[in-house]
C-alpha cells in the first residue's frame, strides 16, 4: 500500500490539512485521514502543493485537435458552425488509423498536463475514407483506446451512433460517410468494444451524435439494448439553426422533444444545450442529467451562451469539455464559463451558491462532480473507494504564497494558468511530474508528422 501526505487537500467536506491518502494496489483510495500525526506522516511520500481531485473532461473529439487554429480566416461573412463543419469534413477525409492514434496521444498528454485526469471521447470517426468498415469495425475506436493507454489518461469511450444527415432521416452527405452506422451494426460495435473497456481506467458508454443524425426508432432500439446504467451522451440545441430545424420537423424544440419522448435521467449528458428556454432549463435541472458545457469551443464557433445562472440556481448539474480542442485548459474553460455570464449580465461573480460563495471553488466542485457523473467512473473526490486521480498544484509558485482555503482555487482559475499544475496522478500512477509527461517529446514529433502529411495533400 502506497501512502502520501498532503499539507493541504480538497476533500468532499472542504479543505483539510495534513491529509494522509493511502492507496490500494489497484490504484484506488483505500483510506483518507486528516490531522495526521508527525510519526505517521514521516512514512508517507510528501505532496508539495495543494492537492485537488482531477478534473474530468466530459466532451472530446480527439481528431479535431489537428485543425485547431486553422479555421480563423474570414472567407464567408456568414461564417458559423455550419461553415466550420465543411472544413472539418475535409480533414476527416485525410486521416488514417495510425494518424488518429498519434493525434489522440498528443492531445491526451496536453490534457493531463492541464489537470484533466479522464476524458469522455465522443468518437464518431469510425470507417475508412470511402465509408466502408475496416476489417475490424472497431479499428478507429481501439486506436483511441491505445492512445489513452500510452498516455495514462482515464477514458470513457462513447462510440457515436450517426445514421442521417438531418431531422426526419434525411440522407447523409458525402462528408459524413465515415461516421455512419445502422442500429444493428452500432450495437455490434458496442459488443466488440466491451472487453476492451473492462479496465479500471476505462468505461464504455452509448452515444447519439444529435437528434438530426438518428431517428426516434433508432434511439429506442439502442436505448433498449443498453439499459444497464452506462452513460448516454448526445449533442443537443447547440445552434439556433438546429432549434429551428427541429421545430420544423416536430413542432418542438430539441430539448423539449427529447424530454417528451424519453426518460432522461442521471445517465444522460446533454452536450452544449446552448439554446434552452426557461422550461427546458427547469426540466434539465430536475432530471439529474448533466449539461456538458464547452465554453472555448462554443465561443470559437459562435454558438451562444448557455443560461448557466438560472440552471445552477435550480440545482442543475454541469461539467466542462474541450470539445474541438481550440484550448486544452481547465483554467480557460472554467474562467470563460464564468466570464461569459458576466458579459451577458453585465455583473461580476455570477456562478456561486450560498454554501460556496467563492467562484473558483463553486466552479471546480460543480464541474468535478458533474464531469464524474458524465464519465460514469468512480472519480471526482478524494475519498475512500474513489480512483486515485489527483492534481498537485505548485505550492512554491509566488501566486500561491500565503493563500489558503478556497482562495487557492480562485487564485489558480482567475489569476493563474495551467503552468501551476505540477504533478498529476491517474489510477495511482504519476503521469505528469514537475509539469512534464514522459512521452511528450515523442508524441509531439508524431503529431507534427501527421500535420505535415494531412495538410500537404
Amino acid at each position: 500500500m502506497k501512502s502520501y501526505i498532503a499539507e493541504r487537500a480538497l476533500l468532499p467536506q472542504g479543505w483539510a490539512e495534513n491529509v494522509l491518502i493511502s492507496l490500494d494496489d489497484k490504484g484506488f483510495i483505500a483510506d483518507v485521514s486528516t490531522g495526521t500525526p508527525r510519526d505517521r506522516a514521516a512514512a508517507a511520500q510528501p505532496l508539495s502543493g495543494p492537492v485537488l481531485p482531477g478534473m474530468p473532461n466530459l466532451h472530446s473529439h480527439a481528431f479535431q485537435r489537428a485543425m485547431a487554429g486553422l479555421t480563423e480566416s474570414a472567407l464567408n461573412p456568414e461564417d458559423s458552425f455550419w461553415t466550420w463543419r465543411d472544413l472539418m469534413y475535409r480533414l476527416v477525409g485525410r486521416l488514417n488509423p495510425e494518424q488518429v492514434e498519434a493525434i489522440a496521444s498528443y492531445l491526451y498528454i496536453d490534457m493531463l498536463k492541464a489537470g484533466y485526469t479522464s476524458v469522455a471521447e465522443f468518437h464518431y470517426l469510425h470507417h475508412n475514407v470511402d465509408g466502408r468498415p475496416y476489417a475490424d469495425p472497431a479499428e478507429m475506436a481501439k486506436r483511441v483506446l491505445a492512445a489513452a493507454d500510452r498516455t495514462g489518461i482515464g477514458i470513457t469511450l462513447l462510440p457515436v451512433m450517426y445514421a442521417h444527415g438531418g431531422f426526419g432521416g434525411k440522407e447523409p452527405a458525402a462528408g459524413q460517410r465515415r461516421f455512419l452506422h445502422q442500429a444493428d451494426d452500432y450495437l455490434k460495435l458496442l459488443q466488440n468494444l466491451a472487453a476492451s473497456c473492462d479496465h479500471p481506467l476505462r468505461r464504455l458508454g452509448a452515444c447519439f451524435h444529435s437528434l438530426r443524425a438518428v431517428t426516434p426508432d433508432e434511439m429506442k432500439t439502442i436505448l433498449g439494448a443498453t439499459d444497464d446504467g452506462r452513460p448516454v451522451h448526445i449533442h443537443i440545441a447547440e445552434q439556433q439553426k438546429e432549434v429551428d430545424d427541429c421545430l420544423a420537423w416536430s413542432g418542438k424544440r430539441p430539448i423539449q422533444w427529447l424530454y417528451d419522448e424519453f426518460a432522461v435521467d442521471q445517465r444522460w449528458c446533454l452536450i452544449h444545450a446552448t439554446h434552452a428556454d426557461d422550461q427546458e432549463v427547469t426540466r434539465m435541472a430536475k432530471s439529474g442529467a448533466v449539461v456538458g458545457i464547452c465554453p472555448t469551443t462554443e465561443a470559437n464557433l459562435g454558438d451562444g451562451l448557455f443560461p448557466a445562472i438560472d440552471y445552477a440556481r435550480q440545482g442543475g448539474r454541469f461539467g466542462v469539455g474541450s470539445d474541438s480542442h481550440v484550448s486544452l485548459s481547465v483554467v480557460e474553460e472554467l474562467r470563460w464559463l464564468e466570464y461569459g455570464q458576466r458579459l451577458k449580465h453585465e455583473r461580476r461573480n455570477r456562478l456561486y451558491s450560498a454554501a460556496r460563495p467563492n467562484i473558483g471553488a463553486f466552479l471546480y466542485d460543480a464541474c468535478v462532480a458533474g464531469g464524474a457523473q458524465a464519465v460514469g467512473q468512480p472519480v471526482g473526490r478524494i475519498a475512500t473507494g474513489q480512483r486515485a486521480d489527483l492534481v498537485v498544484l505548485n505550492g512554491r509558485h509566488p501566486l500561491m504564497a500565503h493563500i489558503s482555503g478556497d482562495d487557492i482555487l480562485s487564485r489558480w482559475l482567475f489569476g493563474g494558468t495551467d503552468r501551476l499544475v505540477k504533478d498529476v496522478m491517474v489510477g495511482g500512477a504519476w503521469v505528469v511530474q514537475e509539469g512534464h509527461h514522459a512521452e511528450e517529446e515523442a508524441a509531439g514529433h508524431r503529431f507534427a508528422d501527421v500535420i505535415k502529411a494531412a495538410f500537404s495533400q
